[in-house]
């Protein structure tokens, strides 16, 4: 999915919303560990509940791989279920890769080409030679970490380089990579401050926002420093929507979760041109 694709459907949906299937097996209702794979069945159904609203979906890998091989299954079968949706939803790989070239080579044919992935997420720590391998994939997309959402971004993101922050220097540098038509940054919803000069830093690229409800991340203030004239922002949640209910009607309370979010985003949404 290239970036008019991608612009079009949130002009479509009228949203900008990701749904996290971090699907925790011990989470899930209960009654679903009678089918043969209840990841799988669960994720369906989310998925099934929300794809007129959200516009994209993110499996994170741990949840997955922490399975061994049903995990993996699991995984291979909702992207083949979200692949009959082509057009319809951007898919995200959240692995946080980044290795040197050679094995940055492989994790991209493993997710751009094995799972058909439109994009992944990927660590930035490295340098140039293990992002590169992720860029060279036509109507893909790498997405950076810039500055992430957790406590422990404090540690190192914010180190004064003697020529700005660490991340404004991650955010700068990898500019030179990757245009804004292949790569986004990660920018955690916990740090709406830093959003504004974010966006000066770099201000034709899309970010991929988590934090916002669970991590205490609020949509109002990363939607008025964040947005751009396209948009500009994937707002992920994964926790307030698909755990919503733990019951028989988690599916419905999903989609109730996942509403209520489009609603919100729509107060801030960008007015875009017909043409």
């Amino acid at each position: 999915m290239n970036k008019k694709e991608l612009l079009q459907l949130i002009i479509k949906k009228r949203s900008f919303l990701c749904v996290g299937l971090d699907t925790d097996i011990q989470l899930i209702p209960q009654y679903l560990l009678k089918y043969p794979d209840p990841v799988f069945e669960f994720n369906k159904a989310i998925i099934d509940a929300t794809i007129d609203l959200a516009i994209a979906y993110k499996p994170n890998l741990a949840f997955y791989e922490s399975m061994g091989l049903s995990g993996w299954a699991s995984l291979e079968k909702t992207m083949k279920y979200l692949n009959q949706f082509k057009g319809q939803v951007f898919t995200i790989a959240d692995a946080k890769r980044g290795d040197i070239g050679n094995t940055s080579k492989m994790y991209a044919k493993a997710f751009f080409e094995h799972l058909d992935f439109d994009s992944v997420t990927v660590a930035p720590y490295m340098g140039e030679d293990s992002v590169k391998p992720f860029l060279e994939y036509k109507d893909k997309w790498v997405i950076l970490l810039g500055l992430t959402s957790n406590k422990g971004s404090n540690d190192f993101q914010f180190l004064e380089t003697g020529n700005g922050k660490l991340y404004e220097q991650v955010i700068t540098k990898a500019q030179q990579w990757g245009t804004p038509d292949q790569l986004m940054f990660v920018i955690g919803a916990t740090h709406p401050e830093a959003f504004k000069h974010i966006r000066q830093l770099a201000p034709d690229y899309f970010y991929l926002v988590p934090g916002v409800g669970a991590q205490g991340g609020d949509m109002q203030k990363t939607c008025e420093n964040g947005l751009s004239a396209d948009c500009g922002l994937i707002i992920n949640s994964a926790r307030n929507i698909i755990y919503a209910s733990k019951g028989e009607d988690f599916a419905q309370a999903a989609q109730k979760s996942a509403r209520k979010t489009v609603e919100e985003m729509a107060n801030y949404l960008p007015v875009f041109s017909k043409e």
